[in-house]
């Protein structure tokens, strides 16, 4: 992987920071379509005491980023992807649910493009920043920016989560968090390659590689807000993950094994696979619900 250290990943460049003080949309815990009553402000979690379950013990706060800014292409979908239905609902919504069960976290960002207009239909309790980029890396640079001006620290946590990945489970998110609060660097959920690996040349099998030591990477992936933005900035809008801007900078993030469950729906069949699987934790929910005791 090549890493420079002088592009930024800002896609408006000097521009993009007062773009983004003039259009972030933040309200948090109040119906977002809602207009802020002009003698009170919108309360959010740096209006309030601090929850003793949301602040680890340095003092730092844990955040989550979501990205939602991109087109879908791959999915074959009229519209971004992360709005398409599944299992009923729009599954970004999936996605969030499994977000805002986790007490410990001060509050969740959505990243959207700007003029998307998604949220303003719904109530969910998030934070909401018209600054999402032209690739999934100036989005997430444009949202750590968007969260230092709303007045997180620079040494907080964030985890950086897929929207798409819409399968993602409270107590995962928890596992996270749990190993990466006592390491240096931070980590990422990541799954040990399950299948035989094959590298290819003009359409043929060239080596059979060896498969040991290979995860493939998964999200939620768990920084401090400042070394992360350091990353992105330093290692340039081509890399696909945080994880991949951490190593550029010498880095060595922990790997924490996640689900299989949890992969990213991307292609039209993934649509039906992941309803598949919100259906059948549903219909365990109600069984589980209906049992004698």
């Amino acid at each position: 992987m090549r890493c420079t250290r002088d592009r930024r990943v800002s896609h408006n460049g000097e521009k993009g920071t007062e773009i983004l003080r003039q259009e972030s949309d933040f309200r948090m815990g109040h119906p977002i379509m809602t207009a802020s009553p002009p003698h009170s402000p919108p309360k959010t979690p740096l209006d309030t005491p601090a929850d003793p379950l949301t602040t680890p013990g340095n003092g730092s706060h844990l955040w989550a980023l979501i990205p939602c800014a991109g087109t879908g292409s791959r999915a074959g979908t009229q519209g971004p992807k992360q709005y398409q239905p599944v299992a009923g609902r729009p599954m970004v919504l999936h996605t969030l649910d499994a977000f805002c069960a986790v007490r410990r976290l001060a509050g969740v960002q959505v990243v959207v493009s700007h003029g998307d207009r998604f949220f303003a239909d719904t109530t969910a309790p998030v934070l909401i920043a018209h600054c999402g980029g032209s690739t999934r890396a100036s989005s997430v640079f444009n949202g750590l920016a968007a969260l230092l001006e709303r007045g997180a620290s620079p040494h907080d946590w964030v985890l950086v989560h897929d929207a798409a990945r819409c399968l993602i489970t409270t107590q995962e998110i928890d596992a996270l968090i749990d190993a990466c609060l006592p390491d240096a660097v931070g980590g990422l959920l990541a799954l040990k390659l399950p299948d035989t690996l094959k590298r290819e040349q003009a359409g043929r099998v060239a080596q059979t590689v060896d498969r040991s030591d290979k995860w493939l990477a998964q999200t939620p992936q768990m920084f401090r807000i400042g070394a992360l933005q350091q990353a992105l900035q330093a290692a340039g809008d081509a890399v696909t993950d945080e994880s991949s801007a951490m190593e550029c900078m010498g880095a060595a993030p922990l790997l924490v094994e996640g689900s299989a469950q949890n992969f990213k729906v991307t292609y039209p069949q993934d649509f039906a696979l992941a309803q598949a699987v919100l259906q059948a934790r549903r219909n365990e929910s109600f069984n589980q619900g209906h049992t004698a005791p």
